[in-house]
């Protein structure tokens, strides 16, 4: 059983494109991601499997009803923050009331305790390592923010790869499942989705996953953003790596999805833990 997530933001929400549109300007962009979150609702119901919908806050303040139909289908509502902004560029301050503000809201709306978090962009990384400790004492109890993978933006490479407990400086624990990679010759390749699953061929993230599965013998984690499958989206003007890494083979994705959601197990994040022996996870301290 592999875990199975969406971040739920807009296309205008992309760290790709926050040199060219500031949060103040998110207002002035047509909305597509309620229609897109809706249209992977129905690949999902199709196929029969739930995921956990990390969902950002400031998606879910003007799409309240996107909340609910996500949670009434059986799905998991996980939180993504509010503001989508890097860690490393916000206060601790800024953080608590982020998350907190999030929290609450997308808890009004679905009835039930938010206990899943994940970070913009992946952005808990050895510098912002003290946010495992604040998402601790706001009632999070399991996190997805910790690639580890060397990247220009994010990751820790020598992260554990695996569903692991993170120990915490202010005492306590937070389930960590990491998005999945490979290692290869010692060096993680990431494999579990997003512009990975866009960029590379169908065959390479199949039989990455099957490793994890057969020879690991551990659960996968998988991510995607509704604008993935959305090739008829507006085009920014950005640099030409950020559009390279937004918008290339989006045309392809939902083809793609369909096999990967026919071809393994997948479950929401809490459940595919649930069904993972205790005694697997390991601990690993928060390096402060």
């Amino acid at each position: 059983m592999n875990a199975l997530t969406v971040d739920v933001e807009d296309y205008f929400h992309v760290q790709a494109f926050a040199d060219v549109i500031a949060p103040a300007q998110w207002g002035q962009f047509p909305l597509r991601v309620e229609q897109n979150t809706q249209r992977l609702l129905e690949l999902f119901g199709r196929c029969r499997v739930h995921a956990t919908f990390f969902v950002l806050g400031w998606v879910a303040e003007r799409c309240p009803g996107l909340v609910r139909e996500i949670a009434s289908a059986g799905h998991e509502i996980g939180c993504h923050g509010y503001n989508h902004q890097m860690l490393d560029r916000t206060s601790e301050r800024e953080f608590r009331e982020d998350i907190e503000r999030s929290k609450a809201l997308l808890e009004a709306l679905c009835g039930v305790a938010v206990r899943c978090y994940r970070a913009p962009s992946y952005s808990i990384t050895n510098r912002t390592l003290w946010a495992l400790d604040l998402l601790h004492r706001a009632g999070f109890e399991y996190d997805s923010s910790i690639f580890p993978i060397a990247h220009d933006q994010y990751g820790i490479p020598d992260a554990p790869r695996f569903p692991h407990y993170r120990l915490l400086a202010g005492g306590g624990r937070i389930l960590e499942f990491p998005p999945s990679t490979i290692a290869v010759y010692g060096v993680n390749l990431p494999i579990g989705g997003g512009g990975y699953f866009r960029l590379l061929p169908y065959r390479i993230t199949a039989w990455g996953l099957r490793r994890i599965n057969n020879k690991e013998a551990q659960p996968a984690m998988f991510y995607l953003h509704p604008w993935e499958i959305d090739p008829a989206q507006p085009r920014i003007a950005a640099s030409r790596r950020s559009r390279f890494r937004h918008y290339q083979n989006l045309h392809s994705t939902e083809e793609k999805l369909m096999r990967l959601l026919n071809e393994f197990s997948w479950a929401p994040l809490t459940k595919v833990v649930s069904a993972t022996k205790s005694d697997s996870c390991g601990e690993a301290g928060n390096g402060n």
